[in-house]
């Protein structure tokens, strides 16, 4: 299994709550959407102190599954309202 974490920082002149709110729903829905996509979580940072302004998590069975996801329409779909605003991002995908 691959773990796949990544933290988003989002321009502060472009994010607001409701649009947090509307990229964290459209990530959540991913794993109905594709296959190889086994678990997502989506966090909301809550912490002024801290860099980031979004984290997500997910799970897929091996790295061909995460190359799946990545060009998956709908996780290009989601990832383009992302771009729209971010600033900033890292990753890590680990074996679990």
């Amino acid at each position: 299994m691959i773990k796949h974490i990544v933290l988003f920082k989002f321009k502060e002149n472009l994010r607001s709550e409701e649009k947090l709110a509307s990229i964290k729903e459209g990530l959540e829905a991913l794993p109905g959407k594709i296959e190889s996509l086994k678990k997502m979580e989506v966090g909301i940072n809550c912490n002024p102190e801290e860099k980031y302004d979004l984290a997500l998590t997910a799970e897929v069975g091996d790295m061909e599954g995460l190359k799946a996801y990545a060009v998956h329409p709908e996780h290009l779909k989601i990832g383009a309202v992302i771009r729209e605003i971010l600033e900033e991002r890292a990753c890590v995908d680990y074996e679990f």
